[in-house]
């Protein structure tokens, strides 16, 4: 009996390595294979696999970060420029040179803008004592030339030169209409309100010397009215005062009583 059993355990022991190994290969066939997720990290600019769990084959698209290139704004400012002054330098040849900026202006296949009128001054010294000077400023226009026209006198005019800002007229009366055009090769300016003034003769610095005198003078005599007044009732009051003490202290004088 006890080699019985023995020989059974002898059979087991070379038979269940064999057992073993059948059940595990049953297994591994007849169970479904086991497949792990694939985990995939984002980033903010792009798409990050799991290097450790799967090999992609197909590089990830390689993405370029757009630069922008910094826009720079120029801080010119407009060019020492003044449309009224005489010999200077035109507005775009300071522009070439220093970078500033000039107002906009119109060709000369456009009719140029008018001119503005600043003044009509009588001259004052020298042989031309008594005319007339009118003055103006350019328009933001090319121009060839000016014309200075009058009221009254359609055939004489005067001719300026581009450059020019004031020019002599002769002589003109009050209330005289003096009107500056400019010319180029599309035309001349049409008039307009400011482009046209009338002659006023200015106050010249004797009248008003004379007028401040009199206006002077005039108020020097009321003031000294104005104390002769104050004066004189001041010195009424105090006479007043006087006989009203004087007749109080006098023993003939009594008040009259009602009987």
């Amino acid at each position: 009996m006890a080699s019985l059993y023995g020989n059974l355990v002898v059979i087991l022991f070379f038979v269940s390595p064999t057992m073993h190994s059948h059940l595990f290969a049953h297994a591994s066939t007849s169970s479904p294979p086991i497949t792990r997720k694939r985990i995939t990290f984002l980033t903010g600019l792009g798409i990050e696999n799991d290097s450790n769990d799967y090999e992609d084959h197909t590089s990830p698209p390689k993405v370029v970060p757009s630069v922008r290139n910094p826009r720079l704004f120029s801080e010119s400012a407009f060019c020492l420029y003044d449309p009224c002054l005489e010999n200077q330098e035109p507005c775009e040849v300071l522009r070439e040179k220093t970078g500033c900026l000039c107002p906009g202006r119109t060709g000369e296949d456009t009719t140029p803008h008018a001119p503005r009128i600043q003044a009509l001054l009588p001259i004052t010294e020298g042989e031309d004592t008594g005319k007339i000077e009118v003055q103006w400023c350019a328009p933001n226009s090319v121009v060839n030339s000016y014309r200075v026209t009058i009221e009254g006198t359609a055939d004489v005019t005067k001719e300026f030169g581009e450059e020019s800002r004031r020019g002599l007229v002769g002589y003109l009366e009050v209330g005289t209409k003096v009107c500056v055009e400019a010319k180029n090769k599309a035309g001349h300016s049409s008039p307009t309100d400011f482009s046209c003034t009338r002659y006023e003769r200015p106050e010249s610095s004797d009248h008003k010397l004379l007028a401040g005198a009199i206006g002077g003078g005039v108020a020097f005599i009321l003031l000294l009215t104005i104390i002769a007044v104050v004066l004189c009732r001041r010195q009424m009051c105090q006479k007043a005062k006087r006989e009203s003490v004087t007749g109080l202290g006098n023993p003939s004088y009594k008040s009259e009583r009602p009987s």
